[in-house]
């Protein structure tokens, strides 16, 4: 596949990484360099795309975006002890419509997921995501999103997609693919009560940022059961960034977004990250170096993964059936690493978006709210979904 839309990383940036020490991570990429082109892709498990395409901000004053100071201090961080291989494609520059940039995101994103590379996007305006999405119209019939916001983004899907309204075009645009749209720690005064009771009707999942920053366990499952992570950078609290980035008092600890971008990588599932909404600036290192933490700490969880989600051998796991009332929850423990499941069973009479029973991630204290006559709140959800 020719990537003749990829601009290479500026020389800035590879100037800046030869005084790198020789054991950085900046030493230990795959470049698409000026003057090597492209890089091999053989052996690839995960690459970085930049994209600077911001024209569909609700706030877009045509200000021009620019990832060489993330990239910078991106490669002077050591690696860990890893055993993945990273390459930086360099950037997707906006097209001559924002329809363009878009087409150029599905082709990139599509050529490396049927390369089993995962692509870590930079951008650029969230609505991105939208076109991320549609990348995988032709690679899974059904798909699960978890975004990190403040916000839902529904907007009104009638008119031209934006950054705050790129969720309601996921939704109602065909082909509908969206099987679970997950929004991990909006803040209930950002979003109308209009908003917030559409997400509980469609049986999506809206977990607030004091729940979340209660427990930062409960992401796990959330991103476990998902296939593209989106995290808005508005989500991060204002101390916590660049003067040009600030958004909240109020958001995710530098320490929680590196923890949710871990738990990300972790994820079997997750095959497309991405980081939105920067707003670069002069004095930018704080929102640099933690971008290039997040980053890190992705890559960390990749190089974590474990294949524990596979129960053909009863070796493997062990099984639970809890009786809730008329139902029979049917739980499954992983002996590889302890994770839980529940079962969600197929309905043969109804016209449902799942042929088979399908299990859906969990924490232990899942099982043992039903062990008490609770059902768990993501099984009622995913059973009531399944049941349209």
């Amino acid at each position: 596949m020719n990537f003749n839309f990829l601009t290479p990383v500026s020389d800035a940036v590879l100037a800046h990484n030869e005084l790198t020490a020789q054991q950085s991570l900046g030493k230990k990429i795959k470049i698409h360099s000026r003057q090597n082109g492209i890089p091999d892709l053989e052996g690839v498990q995960m690459a970085i795309i930049g994209v600077q395409e911001n024209r569909n901000d609700v706030n877009y004053i045509g200000a021009k975006i620019n990832f060489d100071t993330i990239r910078k201090t991106l490669y002077t961080l050591f690696p860990g002890n890893w055993h993945t291989t990273l390459a930086d494609l360099g950037d997707i520059e906006p097209g001559e419509t924002v329809e363009d940039t878009y087409f150029a995101i599905r082709t990139a994103i599509a050529v490396l997921y049927e390369k089993n590379i995962i692509p870590i996007v930079l951008g650029g305006s969230q609505d991105l995501t939208y076109a991320n999405y549609r990348a995988y119209d032709d690679l899974l019939p059904m798909v699960n999103i978890a975004s990190i916001d403040t916000n839902f983004d529904l907007g009104d899907a009638s008119l031209p997609i934006k950054n705050n309204s790129y969720v309601g075009k996921v939704i109602v645009e065909e082909p509908y693919n969206l099987f679970n749209y997950a929004t991990i720690g909006y803040q209930t005064y950002f979003n109308s009560q209009e908003e917030i009771d559409l997400i509980e009707k469609l049986y999506f999942e809206a977990y607030r940022l004091g729940e979340i920053s209660g427990d930062i366990n409960k992401v796990e499952p959330l991103l476990r059961d998902a296939h593209i992570v989106s995290v808005d950078l508005k989500a991060v609290r204002a101390s916590e960034v660049s003067d040009n980035q600030k958004y909240s008092p109020n958001g995710f600890s530098g320490k929680e977004i590196c923890a949710i971008s871990r738990y990300a990588g972790i994820s079997n599932k997750v095959s497309s990250f991405g980081i939105y909404e920067y707003h670069g600036s002069k004095n930018d290192n704080a929102t640099s170096m933690l971008i290039a933490q997040m980053i890190w700490y992705f890559i960390e969880g990749v190089n974590c993964r474990i294949n524990d989600d596979e129960f053909n051998n009863e070796k493997y796991y062990q099984k639970y059936n809890v009786l809730v009332e008329a139902d029979e929850l049917i739980f499954y423990k992983s002996l590889k690493t302890g994770r839980w499941w529940i079962e969600i069973p197929f309905l043969p009479n109804v016209n449902n978006k799942l042929k088979k029973h399908t299990l859906l991630p969990c924490m232990h204290a899942d099982y043992v709210l039903a062990t008490q006559g609770e059902i768990p709140e993501r099984w009622f959800k995913a059973y009531r979904k399944n049941s349209f």
